[in-house]
């Protein structure tokens, strides 16, 4: 028997690349150049994004935090101050005769029942004075002394008017009678006798 001869068959070649679609650039000397970057069927870098949805994420937090904060600050500074006699009567004034708002001045008042008519007739005659003088009357009051028998109490001060340009100041003594109604309040006004 004869060996047999080797059966020729296809020769084979080297490995070709991946063809990309389209055909691939050439350059000046003929050498096949990569494909460009960002070929389609590139996966997306999925650590960007990652990073990208976390800080987000935490400037959303940051922002709403952000915004509670702020709820609370102007909640503190808008609050309506009732839970001591001397904080009402200091608000009250600073209302009805610094600011002249009776409607900020009423939140600070008796439900019903209060006699301010002495502090009214003081608040118009300041008023009146302006005008006819063309100046302006400055009101300002000292500390408070305070008394209180259960739902019910009184706050001593003095109030000073005066001239805007310091010429002129007169002081006198008051008493406000201040009553518990959910929270301390404004009942009366009354100019005392040194």
């Amino acid at each position: 028997m004869q060996p047999q001869e080797p059966v020729a068959g296809p020769t084979s070649q080297p490995p070709q690349p991946p063809q990309a679609r389209g055909p691939m650039p050439v350059s000046g000397a003929g050498a096949v150049l990569p494909p460009p970057v960002g070929v389609p069927g590139k996966r997306p870098n999925r650590r960007g994004r990652l990073i990208l949805a976390m800080v987000a994420g935490v400037i959303g937090l940051l922002c709403l935090g952000g915004v509670g904060v702020f709820v609370s600050l102007y909640d503190e500074a808008t609050e309506i101050k009732r839970s001591a006699p001397d904080a009402v009567v200091d608000n009250f004034l600073g209302a009805y005769l610094v600011n002249r708002d009776d409607n900020e001045a009423e939140l600070y008042e008796c439900k019903s029942g209060g006699d301010l008519a002495e502090l009214e007739a003081y608040r118009a005659d300041i008023i009146d004075r302006e005008k006819i003088h063309s100046v302006g009357i400055t009101v300002s009051w000292g500390s408070f002394d305070v008394s209180t028998n259960g739902a019910q109490g009184t706050v001593s001060t003095d109030l000073t008017k005066g001239t805007s340009n310091g010429n002129e100041r007169i002081t006198k003594p008051w008493r406000f009678d201040v009553v518990d109604q959910d929270g301390w309040r404004v009942c009366g006004a009354t100019q005392t006798v040194p």
